[in-house]
């Protein structure tokens, strides 16, 4: 079973990595490894920013690393919050994060959106990118109680309730997680 170190504490999402990729991979945390370092995403772009956590994971623990920038790119707010997803109302306050979100889009038409992942690998072949997005709709209320982030205003394409009104296994076969996973899996062949 191979390992790879995802750069998260976030349970959630190292839950969510493990089940896209099954049991040949034994999916950590920086959790487990007790790494508790903030690491200083200060990248300008998505791409960055996974860059920077997956360096910092494979520099300290010398272990194939994961690190992912995920976020959801609004249309009508010239592609806000983007790389600002986590912290957009100033902290990690995803229900803060939504109801700004939701008061920005207050009457406006346009609802295009989408989620994007782009995972950086770093090993010691150097970095290498996957990326992933599912395209959608804003709601205008939150709907759903599954899921984390910005799941209970998101309704993809093709589907009529949010991310979190799905199952994980649901919104774990169409989500932008699973196409950058998908083209990950690719890369190991």
């Amino acid at each position: 079973m191979k390992e790879i170190l995802v750069a998260t504490h976030n349970q959630h999402k190292k839950e969510e990595i493990q089940q896209i990729l099954g049991d040949a991979f034994k999916v950590t945390s920086l959790t487990d490894y007790g790494l508790f370092d903030e690491i200083v995403e200060d990248g300008a772009t998505f791409h960055e920013n996974a860059l920077i956590k997956a360096e910092f994971c494979f520099q300290k623990t010398g272990k194939p690393s994961l690190g992912d920038d995920s976020g959801l790119v609004v249309e009508a707010l010239d592609g806000r919050p983007g790389i600002f997803s986590a912290r957009y109302a100033g902290n990690h306050d995803f229900g803060k994060n939504i109801a700004k979100v939701l008061e920005e889009m207050k009457g406006v038409e346009n609802r295009n959106a989408y989620f994007v992942t782009v995972m950086c690998l770093v090993d010691e072949t150097g970095p290498h990118y996957f990326e992933g997005r599912v395209y959608g709709d804003l709601t205008e209320n939150v709907r759903g109680e599954k899921g984390f982030g910005y799941d209970p205003i998101f309704i993809s394409k093709d589907h009529e309730i949010t991310f979190a009104e799905m199952s994980a296994e649901e919104k774990n076969k169409i989500s932008h997680r699973k196409k950058a996973i998908e083209k990950f899996l690719d890369f190991l062949g």
